[in-house]
């Protein structure tokens, strides 16, 4: 029943069979997270570094209503350069399938899609979270779920920082899912290395980490991890100057009405143009961090 649905790419599928490290990338970021040509330029050179560090990348999309896993050149300027491909969460598949349109999923779609396919790890940028004045708008990604019942490990540079910080790691503890900090006891936020806040343990070795992440399946925790793992130092932006940029943005929002899904692309783009491009630069060189480790993770859980 679900072959009629999933189509995954024979390396990927070859891979899991033996038992191989696959890293799960999602597609959001190429259709609604980047300009054209960057997005295509950095799905190519993600895939190409989880290659390099000994895993088999499976970029994941929606291609004319089906749920692809792994997509050739042709799909990703599909992706990339096309108006209409729809960002697609949990709610959204069921729509996409039927009326076979194309899809960019998002951190909770490709989850979703990653764990029907037998992946355990995921590199993306930052994942979703509670958007600042939720207690308003009750504005809450539906990644905090995905993260609370699917088992993926997701490697992220934090939040986006144009969320709330503080209530996003709140409603996770709620919900039972880990937050790691990778070489770090704080919580990154995206652009930057810092946000105030702990995380709930630190790990310093992806062999730890794919232990960690074995127990918790094995025992029968479900969902999945959240992976702190903090842009590199030199790609950093100043934490003053991301943070007026965003509140910037976030004002302007406001004032034209701007909510729900076209939230999150409208203030990334916001922010670029307020930095004069240098936070497109930090969002690029930060998911290039998070596939190195993420392939890392793989290759070392699928050792074990």
């Amino acid at each position: 029943m679900l072959s009629e649905y999933l189509s995954i790419k024979p390396e990927i599928e070859e891979a899991l069979n033996n038992g191989l490290p696959v890293v799960a990338l999602e597609s959001t970021i190429i259709s609604h997270g980047m300009p054209y040509p960057e997005n295509i330029k950095t799905a190519r050179e993600v895939e190409r570094i989880v290659r390099e560090n000994g895993a088999v990348p499976a970029t994941i999309a929606i291609l004319k209503g089906k749920l692809t896993v792994g997509l050739d050149e042709k799909e990703l300027e599909i992706l990339g350069n096309s108006k209409d491909v729809v960002k697609a969460s949990r709610r959204d598949l069921p729509f996409i399938i039927a009326k076979e349109m194309n899809g960019a999923t998002t951190v909770a779609a490709t989850m979703i899609i990653a764990a029907m396919a037998g992946i355990k790890v995921f590199a993306t940028g930052g994942i979703g979270g509670v958007h600042r004045q939720a207690q308003e708008t009750f504005d809450i990604s539906a990644d905090l779920q995905e993260l609370a019942n699917t088992d993926v490990a997701v490697v992220c540079a934090g939040a986006k920082s144009i969320l709330d910080i503080g209530l996003t790691l709140e409603y996770l503890e709620t919900q039972g899912v880990p937050v790691i900090g990778f070489g770090t006891d704080e919580f990154p936020a995206f652009y930057t290395r810092k946000s105030g806040f702990k995380t709930d343990y630190r790990v310093d070795s992806e062999t730890e980490l794919a232990r960690a992440l074995k127990a918790k399946w094995d025992i029968g925790l479900k969902g999945g991890l959240v992976i702190g793992n903090p842009i590199p130092y030199e790609y950093e932006m100043d934490y003053n100057n991301i943070n007026n940029a965003i509140n910037e943005a976030l004002v302007e929002a406001e004032n034209n009405g701007i909510k729900g899904k076209e939230a999150t692309p409208f203030l990334l783009s916001k922010v670029k143009d307020i930095t004069k491009g240098k936070s497109l630069e930090s969002n690029i060189q930060l998911v290039y961090n998070n596939a190195r480790l993420a392939a890392k993770l793989a290759l070392e859980l699928s050792r074990l």
